[in-house]
């Protein structure tokens, strides 16, 4: 399957309670041949309007942290573990995860980067999960944030992020938030 074959699929499903209040489900977008994905927990109420990735405030913040990073938006593929909007932004479940996990797995597929930078505990515990990794308990789960570790396979190097969305909750921890945002950088460069 194609990428085009995998967005006309994600567009049209109605595989979970999602789809009944979505406006859009949301395809991954960015450099078919990226060496960084990043995937993300799941579209904000303006992606979901409009049908495109970290457009919303979170956006605002992961541009600023990508600039300082020296990573340039469109050398990157961007996607969400979710491809819907959580309702009030709950938390996802279990039967969402797995439906729409098998898209991002069929993303990962077909961009094949060398590496994976997942944003925040879903995603990052998904990324984990696929590829065999020790996930911490949830009270140590911070400490993975900017750390780098290997697929089980050695094929893919994977970098959890603190999502954008955390700085706005926590100015506080912006310093941190930008030097784990330009180890992915500097990772990503060492790569080419």
């Amino acid at each position: 399957m194609g990428i085009a074959n995998l967005v006309d699929e994600i567009k049209s499903c109605r595989k979970c309670r999602l789809s009944e209040t979505r406006k859009n489900a949301l395809c991954g977008e960015g450099d078919l041949n990226a060496d960084l994905m990043l995937i993300a927990q799941a579209p904000g109420e303006r992606e979901d309007n409009e049908g495109r990735m970290f457009i919303g405030p979170s956006g605002k913040v992961l541009d600023k942290l990508l600039k300082i990073a020296k990573i340039d938006r469109g050398e990157i593929y961007m996607t969400n573990l979710i491809k819907c909007m959580l309702p009030g932004y709950r938390r996802p479940r279990p039967d969402e995860i797995e439906i729409c996990g098998r898209y991002v797995d069929q993303e990962i597929e077909l961009i094949d980067p060398v590496i994976l930078a997942p944003l925040g505990y879903y995603a990052t515990r998904y990324t984990f999960e696929r590829y065999g990794l020790l996930l911490p308990a949830k009270g140590e789960f911070h400490r993975v944030f900017g750390e780098i570790f290997l697929s089980d396979d050695g094929s893919s190097k994977i970098i959890p992020l603190q999502h954008p969305a955390a700085l706005l909750y926590n100015p506080s921890i912006e310093e941190e938030m930008i030097r784990n945002y330009r180890k992915a950088g500097l990772l990503m460069k060492a790569c080419r």
